[in-house]
């Protein structure tokens, strides 16, 4: 049977690593053509020259930082010299710095995190509407977080920003309402990829004790539901997917091997 992405335009924000790399590589199974950004671009490549071999029958790549209009203007631009429509915009870059309390917070970390999270979805939103067909079965994606559901100590900013992604997503379901462009989030919990380390600014030994003990989600886990999503019959949208290891009852209830 005929994958419904074959040949379909797919755009991945935050493509370097993580859920978007992996993505990238699902999609590409699937025979889609894929425009990938992220700030880092010699990751980026490699990315992009492991979907053409996952069998993408395009995959091309552009540095991208969603935090800066210009930046985001920029790869629009370069993306409309691949195709003149992106049937699946996968909002994925963001991230958390820090776990702070909100008496101890730095203002760096609670701008970066509301830019990309928060701001970042809204511009690259913004400036991808104009390439995404109406009633075609077109998705927009964005790259949720259980912390837009349950707030946790040290998570004041991120779980703020999360939960602005979570509305922003709700508001673009109705604005969209008539065009058949499906809006969805998909909202992990524990998932061990880069982000505690990012989130530790590199302190290894810190980024793994979340995970101590666990069987968490991997990146490839939350990859095959956005291919899911993205793949529905057209009239199908999925509005709000949340995903937890089977280890994580709740925020602060996890289960821990010895």
């Amino acid at each position: 049977m005929k994958s419904r992405l074959k040949d379909k335009w797919i755009l991945i924000t935050g493509a370097s690593s993580g859920f978007g790399a992996a993505a990238a590589r699902l999609f590409a199974g699937h025979e889609a053509k894929l425009l990938l950004g992220a700030r880092r671009i010699d990751r980026l490549e490699k990315v992009a020259a492991e979907a053409r071999k996952a069998g993408a029958h395009e995959a091309h790549c552009h540095k991208l930082d969603v935090s800066q209009t210009s930046s985001v203007k920029t790869f629009v631009e370069w993306a409309r010299t691949k195709t003149s429509q992106v049937d699946v915009l996968i909002n994925n870059a963001g991230g958390a710095l820090g776990a702070d309390t909100v008496a101890e917070g730095k203002d760096g970390d609670w701008e970066t995190m509301l830019q990309t999270n928060v701001l970042g979805v809204l511009r690259m939103t913004r400036a991808v509407l104009p390439l995404i067909p109406h009633d075609a079965g077109s998705s927009i994606i964005n790259m949720g977080s259980f912390a837009a559901h349950t707030a946790y100590e040290g998570g004041s900013a991120y779980c703020a920003a999360k939960a602005g992604e979570l509305q922003i997503t709700r508001v673009l379901r109705l604005e969209l309402n008539g065009t058949g462009i499906r809006v969805g989030t998909v909202d992990p919990g524990l998932a061990e990829t880069e982000f505690s380390l990012v989130r530790f600014k590199g302190d290894a030994a810190r980024a793994k004790k979340p995970y101590e003990g666990t069987n968490p989600l991997v990146a490839e886990d939350v990859a095959e539901i956005l291919v899911w999503v993205a793949s529905r019959p057209p009239h199908v949208n999925i509005d709000e997917v949340l995903v937890r290891p089977v280890d994580q009852a709740a925020m602060h209830k996890v289960y821990r091997r010895k």
